[in-house]
């Protein structure tokens, strides 16, 4: 299908395997132009999606890989196909998109043409498998509303994205805020519907796995906030404070005190459990579980260290004039 469609969808993807499969799978219904970006792929993910009826763009291996990159490669692609498509779904390669999802974010498209994205309800796959899944499925649990960003599934209006440059291809994490950051200065909306959008399959069972994802996130927070810091909004300013204070200064006061002053060390560490209190309690007024806020609160707390480093390795690199490389938590499938 070229040249007609109002809709395209860019899906992205590196060694994704069967949840490759998956995710083309769930987007037959919508007949919509595919594209698909592969980052690399040793697994037969190029043919499988070539198979399954996917425009393949194959990014130069010479190159640094990021998601970035990859989504606009595919929408540089997509508009030669379908010069005239005015939105696109972008969709993670682990990812299933629901059945009645891309219909119900085109009608929150056209009835405010001031949107610029919209996201809904991704959940995963299989959240009772580990307990890292379940954070994720929690994490996914964005509130209804007015939205600052999205993730990476999202309907976006192709004008809107050729406004700001589309997705900055330099960054190898946190790329979705920062797009929608920029979006939001131009005067565009983010919303998040009450609709089901995605299954994801984090396929995340080891504290390993959890422990770079959190640096990535980390590393996201340090990047974003350093390229907007003089930007109207304090772009996650609190969140790098946060990290720094939680997960790198009172660690090493807390350590200082408990060999020098050992009671006073036990009062500062005593602010760690306030910590993930205040948290749960945020989290259980959000309407989630008891065992859910629990663990949530809990991973926030000693998620602040790994945060903490993901920020200090960028500034690092950064200070030293060397590109960080991409943070990878997922194996193959």
């Amino acid at each position: 299908m070229t040249g007609t469609s109002a809709l395209g969808v860019v899906i992205i993807g590196r060694n994704e395997g069967e949840r490759l499969r998956r995710c083309l799978a769930s987007l037959r219904q919508e007949h919509a132009l595919l594209v698909y970006v592969d980052s690399g792929s040793t697994d037969g993910s190029v043919a499988l999606a070539q198979d399954m009826g996917a425009h393949v763009v194959e990014l130069d291996k010479e190159r640094p890989f990021t998601a970035a990159r990859a989504r606009n490669a595919g929408l540089s692609r997509l508009r030669e196909l379908a010069p005239t498509a005015e939105l696109v779904q972008f969709v993670d390669g682990d990812c299933e998109v629901a059945a009645e999802w891309i219909a119900k974010a085109q009608a929150a498209l056209a009835a405010n043409p001031k949107l610029a994205v919209v996201c809904g309800r991704r959940r995963e796959r299989a959240p009772e498998a580990s307990v890292y899944n379940r954070l994720c499925d929690i994490e996914w649990n964005t509130p209804v509303g007015p939205a600052e960003a999205c993730g990476g599934d999202a309907l976006m209006r192709m004008a809107a994205l050729a406004e700001v440059g589309g997705y900055d291809a330099e960054l190898i994490a946190g790329e979705e805020p920062d797009l929608c950051f920029r979006l939001r200065q131009r005067g565009f909306g983010i919303l998040r519907i009450d609709a089901e959008m995605t299954l994801h399959d984090a396929a995340m069972h080891h504290f390993g796995q959890w422990w770079r994802r959190t640096m990535r996130s980390g590393h996201a927070y340090a990047e974003g906030y350093t390229r907007h810091r003089h930007e109207p909004g304090r772009y996650w300013a609190k969140e790098v404070r946060s990290n720094l204070i939680w997960g790198g200064v009172l660690p090493l006061v807390c350590l200082s005190l408990l060999v020098t002053a050992p009671p006073l060390g036990v009062v500062v560490a005593a602010g760690y459990p306030v910590l993930a209190m205040r948290v749960y309690r945020s989290t259980r007024c959000r309407g989630f579980a008891v065992r859910d806020a629990a663990l949530f609160s809990v991973a926030c707390v000693v998620g602040k260290l790994p945060s903490c480093i993901g920020q200090l390795r960028y500034w690092t690199k950064s200070a030293l004039g060397q590109r960080s490389a991409l943070i990878e938590y997922k194996s193959g499938s």
